[in-house]
């Protein structure tokens, strides 16, 4: 079975930080998940590389628009090694050969179906968001992500005709053709779609854009940045050049993305499908933010004073994280401690706050003392013994099954959290199985092999979580036709932290 998996593209104003690790990591863990149960798994993720923020950030950086974008989006691909990510591609839309053919045959097929016309539109344009918003949409008189008033922007632009598939949305989300998860999502978009659809901008005067792609027979116009940024899905796996490609991987599976961007995704995107006559994306799983202190983790709020001096800068409570590098931490703490925080501590449906106290108490508590100690231990009471002859118990068989059909359905639910929790129920009951058994008293060979055959699942479950760690135990099995042969000492995987 195929599977097709993407993030949003992330948008190249400012390098990568925690929160942008957070999708990337639920995402990584999902297509690893969809890899151990046999899927034949495609994972995209890129960045957005158009617009007029792009311009602003460049001109402000002393450098073009080109040199700024390729900076930026180097850090974002350099984040596959520091998190442990297996994408499959990385799209840019910047370029030209493999991203524009898509978004031009795209457009042109929107044009076919009498879905772009033009018109002159007045209204608040916020570059943060790079959209225009109602009235409705502020807060105060300001944007409610970006915390800025919106520009008045007065131009002719040419529009997608969104509101003649409102309806047609309506109907695929309601009927789950289209599913969003979490539930409040989906009731989120359908009360929009409810208020109405606006027909959108599709386009800028190349006068006031020139950084962008230009609108196939109107040169005087720039594809505006959702309707080339959208496309990056289709784009990147053939759409406009190679059909047959494309053909084996869309619709996607899964659309990762952020809440603040489920407008996009969940209304413009599939009208923008509809209209080309294209299969809707399947599900679109919408995580929320990674706060400090209860605020936003973002590239485009300031981030407020500590309201204290930090004990151990730069890594403190305060709210000074709201700009963190990724690397940083996991310079200090290893990938797998971040990827193990973000997917068990964030609820993976709503907002999770990061704290560094309680970052370093869950590495204490679950990895060093929990999987770290658990690998640790059996390795120990298995090295040097001779398993080839010996049969798991029932009950061992039975519990690594049970654990494995729950962990599956969390997943399918896109509650990693949860999964992640039930794995390690099981390692606290493998730990309970050394306690109540006492091996290293008795050196019952049987319940040592229970012991490791338990070690051995527990590593296979834990490799979307902590793949190196997961890697680190595979390696100590000697395996012969599927059978554990035997297995050597697994040194501390994560060495206790001290105050």
């Amino acid at each position: 079975m195929k599977f097709y998996i993407t993030t949003s593209i992330a948008y190249t104003n400012a390098p990568p930080h925690i929160g942008y690790a957070l999708e990337s990591v639920q995402a990584d863990a999902i297509a690893r998940w969809s890899r151990l149960k046999g899927n034949s798994t495609y994972f995209l993720t890129g960045t957005d590389e158009h617009g007029g923020k792009i311009v602003r950030a460049a001109e402000e950086a002393g450098q073009s628009p080109k040199e700024f974008v390729d900076d930026i989006s180097g850090k974002f691909v350099d984040l596959k090694e520091t998190l442990d990510l297996t994408w499959d591609d990385f799209i840019r839309t910047t370029d030209q050969k493999k991203h524009w053919p898509g978004v031009e045959a795209l457009w042109r097929k929107l044009e076919e179906q009498g879905d772009i016309y033009e018109k002159e539109y007045e209204g608040l344009y916020c570059v943060g968001c790079e959209a225009f918003l109602s009235e409705r949409d502020l807060e105060n008189g300001l944007c409610p992500n970006h915390k800025k008033a919106p520009e008045a922007v007065k131009e002719k632009n040419l529009f997608f005709k969104l509101s003649k598939y409102q309806d047609q949305i309506k109907e695929a989300i309601e009927s789950g053709e289209m599913l969003i998860e979490p539930e409040g999502r989906r009731n989120e978009i359908l009360s929009l779609i409810k208020n109405g659809l606006e027909d959108v901008s599709f386009s800028r005067s190349r006068e006031k854009l020139s950084w962008g792609i230009p609108v196939p027979g109107h040169d005087n116009q720039t594809i505006y940045v959702w309707c080339d940024a959208l496309t990056n899905y289709i784009s990147a796996i053939g759409y406009g050049r190679d059909e047959k490609e494309f053909k084996k991987w869309w619709p996607a599976d899964v659309h990762v993305v952020g809440k603040d961007i489920l407008r996009f995704h969940a209304a413009i995107w599939p009208g923008m499908l509809l209209s080309a006559g294209l299969p809707l994306p399947r599900r679109i799983y919408v995580h929320g933010f990674v706060t400090t202190g209860g605020e936003k983790i973002s590239k485009s709020v300031s981030p407020s004073p500590s309201p204290s001096p930090s004990p151990r800068p730069p890594l403190s409570r305060s709210k000074s994280l709201n700009n963190i590098d990724p690397g940083k931490l996991v310079r200090r703490y290893g990938s797998d401690t971040l990827r193990y925080y973000l997917l068990r501590e964030i609820p993976s449906n709503e907002d999770g706050d990061f704290d560094i106290e309680r970052f370093e108490e869950r590495y204490n508590a679950d990895l060093a003392n929990g999987l770290g100690n658990f690998a640790s231990r059996v390795s120990t009471l298995g090295e040097g013994k001779d398993f080839s002859d010996f049969e798991v118990d029932g009950e061992i068989v039975a519990r690594v099954e049970e654990a494995i059909a729950d962990v599956a359905k969390s997943v399918d639910k896109f509650r990693l959290h949860e999964a992640v929790a039930r794995i390690w129920v099981l390692i606290q009951y493998g730990d309970g199985y050394v306690n109540e058994h006492k091996p290293w008293e008795s050196e019952n060979q049987q319940i040592i092999f229970n012991l490791v055959h338990l070690l051995h699942a527990v590593g296979r479950l834990v490799e979307p979580v902590v793949p190196k760690a997961s890697a680190k135990i595979g390696k100590a099995f000697s395996m012969e036709k599927g059978r554990i042969v035997n297995v050597r000492k697994i040194e501390n995987l994560f060495p206790r932290l001290e105050k």
